[in-house]
């Protein structure tokens, strides 16, 4: 069963004036979106569909040639041509107002196209998460186990539908050790490629703490420099993302410490991390949907002082908070943190978000099931 994503609607608009890039981890869904925007049916053998890999494709694309009955193109993992931005470039030159172009790629595409970008203005970029709870809620319909589902199998396509925890596992493996060896290798110059896969296995009993680099360094026996650069390019990989701290003096807030979570929350053991990282992978997705459809600028943070109080996370739009959420799985009682931040702090609304019912509303508080909160905010 195919699951239509809401991107692409998004990605419909923005062919009638440019290109659109889809970008996001490695098998979150690129290729298939892409192939629906070809037509209901399509499949990598339509004549429109145009994988750098297949060994047919380059010599013809490199020679400006395509297919005479296809206005639009999906041109897959192009980037690993050297040359790539110059030839998408003289294409859409070309032959823009006869045909529509999608150019699809994982972190090296969202990496090579922020240097010395040539095609500035002639695209839109998107990028493509794991299902979240409501988009999973508008593909298949309603259903009392989406949150469970979501939570054990996380939101990638495959293991999301097979709902399977051996066939979880395996796919889990099989990713990472792409990702480790195959886009690593061609994003960045990394020797130590066992040292990375440690690094990797160690992250997800740190989600949802401070992370400390210098732990992870003496962990691993190397510089903070380097360990400092892995992470960010796990970051670029789509293993990883780190938010940082929001606040005042006023509060006595962190300043540089940050949080990490993962893309695919399935790998973190314990459940209350967990759901924490759901709720940051749903509100990341909300911000990047507003930054790409909408053109806001968003930040997705968290609230610490220096007496330990906290926060999860909080939502600015063009600077200015929006919302802080408070993730819980246990007790229904107001966080004395929420109620201490509520009190100090210009954010307007604090949730705290549970995975079951309750519900409670006081001044700027408001205690909230998980999906009724994306409801009631319209989530995507």
């Amino acid at each position: 069963m195919d699951m239509i994503r809401d991107l692409s609607g998004a990605v419909e608009a923005a062919l009638e004036r440019r290109m659109a890039f889809i970008g996001g981890p490695r098998q979150v869904g690129k290729t298939t979106l892409a192939l629906s925007l070809l037509g209901p049916s399509a499949t990598t053998r339509h004549p429109g569909y145009l994988n750098w890999d297949h060994p047919a494709v380059p010599p013809v694309l490199r020679r400006g040639l395509l297919p005479p009955d296809a206005p639009r193109i999906v041109m897959d993992e192009i980037h690993k041509y050297a040359r790539w931005r110059t030839l998408v470039k003289g294409l859409y030159d070309t032959e823009k107002g006869r045909r529509q172009f999608i150019v699809t790629g994982s972190a090296r595409l969202d990496h090579y196209r922020k240097g010395g970008d040539s095609l500035v203005g002639r695209y839109r970029y998107f990028r493509l998460h794991p299902f979240s709870l409501p988009e999973l809620e508008r593909a298949t319909g309603p259903d009392a186990g989406h949150l469970a589902a979501l939570l054990t199998f996380g939101g990638f396509p495959e293991p999301l539908q097979a709902r399977d925890e051996r066939m979880l596992r395996l796919w889990q493996r099989e990713r990472l050790t792409r990702v480790v060896r195959e886009d690593l290798r061609d994003l960045e110059r990394v020797r130590e490629v066992s040292l990375v896969e440690e690094l990797v296995d160690a992250l997800p009993d740190k989600v949802g703490s401070l992370l400390s680099v210098k732990s992870l360094r003496e962990d691993l026996q190397i510089d903070h420099k380097t360990a400092e650069r892995w992470i960010t390019i796990l970051e670029r990989l789509y293993v990883c993302f780190r938010i940082p701290p929001f606040g005042s003096r006023r509060i006595r807030a962190l300043k540089k410490q940050q949080k990490l979570y993962l893309w695919d929350w399935s790998m973190v053991p314990e459940l209350g991390p967990r759901f924490e990282n759901l709720v940051a992978a749903q509100l990341l997705k909300y911000c990047h949907w507003q930054e790409d459809v909408e053109g806001h600028r968003m930040e997705l943070r968290f609230l610490r002082d220096t007496d330990g109080r906290e926060v999860d996370f909080v939502v600015l739009k063009n600077r200015a908070p929006l919302f802080a959420v408070e993730c819980k799985t246990g007790s229904k009682a107001i966080s004395p943190a929420v109620r201490y931040f509520a009190d100090r702090t210009s954010i307007p609304a604090f949730y705290q978000v549970h995975q079951r019912d309750a519900y409670l509303q006081t001044g700027k508080i408001t205690i909230i099931p998980f999906a009724r909160f994306c409801h009631d905010l319209h989530l995507p």
